[in-house]
């Protein structure tokens, strides 16, 4: 692979939307105290150059249950975080911990046998 190329794909990578170990750390936590209480089962992580989504499902065949976006900051604006269920957006904030305090706040639904 030539010096151009390699050049090319790292300009390519520099554009991708990532989550950072602190957010990442954040999503996790939460993601394991949901699992410990047996709401969530699976996670996924997707990367593109307008904004990375945290998605969490219930089971894993299905639509995610919540989407955890960051999109990233445009002409001097900080960047954002948003959290939706289906195409219903539930939270915009520019601080991670706000935006998961919407999933939190909702009522969690038990089956009583």
């Amino acid at each position: 692979m030539s010096s151009n190329q390699t050049l090319q794909k790292s300009k390519r990578k520099a554009t991708q939307v990532t989550f950072n170990r602190n957010e990442l750390r954040i999503l996790l936590n939460e993601y394991s105290r949901r699992v410990a209480a047996g709401e969530w089962r699976d996670y996924a992580m997707d990367f593109t150059r307008d904004r990375a989504i945290f998605s969490v499902f219930r089971h894993t065949a299905e639509h995610p249950l919540y989407a955890i976006e960051k999109l990233p900051g445009k002409s001097g604006r900080p960047e954002l975080y948003a959290v939706s269920r289906g195409p219903q957006r539930l939270k915009q904030s520019e601080s991670l911990n706000t935006v998961l305090a919407a999933i939190k706040s909702r009522p969690r639904l038990r089956t009583i046998g």
